[in-house]
């Protein structure tokens, strides 16, 4: 009722704020594991502000009534859907079994008779098993969301220094039905030493088991925290062992200070002079644990968006700026500004006064009353490592998310053609932290693909030999040149293909995008022969 209540009627908003808000209320005075797991991916999933809000009063309120912290509420918010063990329930129904399975590809009902694996339903199910069925469809749908979920709130940990004990993180992650299947694709460190569950063990990078001890401490393996050569040591543990990560962690983009951010000591500028879709940043901000403001075309101020950080008592910032200055063109019908312009980040204490700049720009000041006193930023030396590289790692995902040069269809440079340079040389550019990564992996990707004697990999560029003519895909932004002349091609990808998972050939993780754009775009120009789209046709011809 929550996620349909809090779907957006364009111009308008969520299109029942008031009956989401009643609905969370209810489930924060329900005691039962469905309600506190509705709860706990709500946490993740939700980001209108003011139902968050209600999220967060509804578990502080079941948190105070169990006796327990937040953190371990969420913990255990995590149901098992009647599975009896990691990822398998198996339910005997008349003489057919019925098989609810959980992994790395996904959550699958299927159905089994005499030890074969049925094609379909059987019709003696369908008839006499109806609400059994029923339940295990329900059951199916949910798990699929809960893991999703947790997915997501584990991806988020990766910033906060959050330890548990070893007899209660085997008990609520390692060994729990569902969140067994997400914990045992993860590294984790275990009394300090990095571990993997393979096979029924814990095991380092070499393979040597480890023990579990109740008292042991775990946490989230970060690479930030790690020596280059045990990361890459860990890429090739996992590869071998074919493991499909829930989200980011081998390959995890790492962010360190520069020379350049050394010399402007309390700022950078790594992403700033950017042009991001306002509504798309917005949502990904709330995502990823930020706060943000829409920007209006009025006379008024806003804060930065910023992210609170109460672990380390810091406060990130990134400030931004509507851009353009002609109603309906550069907004919406109600005036929110339909991008905006990039600028510094920044860390502060936690409870600083907040800085402030007008909606169209005009640069950010730090507002106090008469009983505050400015503060100033941290030097960028003197914030956590890991911390730093998180954040960035976040901007990072704004721009190379939201930024108008991912769209293939702004070649001409957007309304007026304003935006027609930075689209180049966004489209084409040098390559981001992430788009580092992305080469590095598809490296090791490449060799084992049934297309790897067409493909290339060319600093900032995938080439692809096709049999009409050759490719170069943008590693950054997945927009493609066609060769010898470097003329543009444009095909624009399908936005109901999911974002979370990867098309095409399995990779060691879950959340790259726009990996997925440039490996689907790769294997259709490698057989271009067979494109019928009569648009790219058109191009091709050109």
């Amino acid at each position: 009722m929550v996620e349909s209540a809090l779907k957006k009627v364009p111009g308008v908003g969520p299109r029942e704020p008031k009956v989401a808000n009643a609905a969370v209320y209810a489930l924060g005075q329900i005691d039962s594991e469905l309600a506190l797991s509705a709860l706990a991916r709500l946490n993740t999933t939700v980001t209108f502000k003011g139902t968050l809000k209600e999220v967060q009063k509804a578990l502080a309120v079941v948190s105070q009534r169990l006796n327990i912290s937040p953190d371990e509420l969420l913990d255990m918010g995590v149901p098992t859907l009647g599975l009896p063990s990691v990822g398998q329930r198996v339910e005997v129904l008349g003489d057919a079994e019925a098989h609810l399975t959980v992994d790395a590809s996904g959550t699958h009902l299927t159905f089994s008779k005499g030890g074969k694996t049925l094609k379909s339903v059987p019709a003696a199910v369908k008839k006499d098993f109806a609400e059994e069925l029923k339940e295990l469809k329900a059951a199916q749908k949910e798990a699929e969301q809960v893991v999703s979920a947790l997915s997501q709130r584990l991806d988020g940990l990766m910033i906060q220094p959050r330890k548990w004990r070893g007899e209660q993180w085997q008990e609520r992650y390692l060994n729990h039905p569902l969140a067994g299947t997400v914990a045992r694709r993860l590294i984790w460190l275990l009394d300090s030493v990095p571990v993997f569950w393979n096979g029924d063990e814990l095991q380092n990078v070499n393979g040597h088991p480890l023990e579990l001890h109740s008292d042991s401490e775990v946490q989230l393996w970060h690479p930030v925290t790690q020596p280059v050569e045990e990361v890459l040591a860990w890429r090739d543990r996992l590869e071998e062992l074919q493991v499909r990560q829930p989200f980011k962690q081998a390959w995890r983009e790492v962010y360190v200070l520069t020379d350049a951010e050394r010399r402007t000591n309390t700022y950078s500028n790594r992403f700033a002079g950017h042009v991001l879709k306002q509504h798309q940043f917005n949502q990904l901000a709330a995502l990823r644990g930020w706060r943000n403001k829409l920007r209006l075309m009025v006379d008024a101020s806003y804060p930065p968006a910023m992210r609170d950080l109460p672990a380390y008592g810091l406060r990130a910032e990134y400030w931004i700026e509507g851009i353009g200055e002609d109603y309906g063109t550069d907004t919406t019908e109600s005036g929110t500004y339909l991008r905006i312009t990039t600028d510094q980040v920044r860390f502060y204490p936690i409870d600083a006064p907040e800085n402030h700049a007008h909606a169209g720009g005009g640069g950010y000041s730090m507002w106090v009353n008469q009983t505050q006193q400015p503060v100033n930023p941290l030097a960028l030396a003197d914030v956590p490592p890991l911390v730093l590289s998180e954040i960035l790692r976040d901007v990072d995902l704004f721009v190379g998310v939201a930024s108008v040069g991912n769209d293939p269809t702004w070649q001409d440079g957007g309304p007026g053609g304003r935006f027609r340079e930075y689209w180049h040389s966004y489209s084409f550019g040098e390559l981001n932290e992430t788009a580092k990564t992305r080469a590095e992996y598809l490296k090791r990707l490449i060799p084992r693909l049934n297309i790897k004697d067409r493909l290339e990999l060319d600093g900032k560029f995938l080439r692809v030999r096709g049999d009409v003519r050759a490719y170069k895909i943008h590693l950054g932004s997945s927009n493609i040149l066609m060769e010898p002349n470097d003329q543009y091609l444009c095909i624009v990808p399908d936005r109901s293909s999911p974002g979370g998972k990867n098309d095409g050939p399995d990779v060691n993780f879950d959340g790259d995008r726009v990996l997925s754009l440039v490996l689907s775009k790769a294997f259709l120009l490698a057989d271009d022969t067979g494109i019928t789209d009569p648009v790219i046709l058109q191009l091709l011809k050109r």
